[in-house]
């Protein structure tokens, strides 16, 4: 099994840019397809974004594709997030995910492991 931790959130206004950090313990880091969810109070949890274990295929939302870059170093057992250009619908509590296969899932529900997750506020 494997430990997330989520870093990075915060308060930030419309236009403006934060870079969420997910911190994984253990040694098989590279093994995992990675992912990051978002979801906003009374509503379901959705997809954002995804990495392969390389790190060469992503994959994005529609709503956040132009915006947000997803990446990962693997010496460094961390996930990232670069959120560019942020919006108020962009306001949530952001989850790092972990799948144990090379095969990538854009639903929450498949995901092996989570983070306690980091709130993203971004106001107009």
């Amino acid at each position: 099994q494997v430990q997330l931790v989520e870093s990075g959130g915060g308060l930030v206004q419309a236009g403006g840019s934060l870079r969420l950090s997910c911190a994984a313990s253990g040694r098989t880091f590279s093994t995992y397809t990675m992912g990051w969810f978002r979801q906003a109070p009374g509503k379901e949890r959705e997809f954002a974004a995804v990495i392969a274990r390389t790190g060469d295929r992503t994959y994005y939302a529609d709503s956040v594709k132009g915006r947000f870059t997803i990446s990962r170093d693997n010496a460094k057992n961390t996930l990232y997030l670069q959120m560019n250009n942020l919006r108020p619908e962009d306001t949530a509590v952001y989850f790092c995910a972990a799948l144990n296969s090379a095969i990538i899932y854009k639903v929450p529900n498949v995901y092996d492991y989570w983070g306690q997750g980091t709130q993203v506020t971004v106001s107009s």
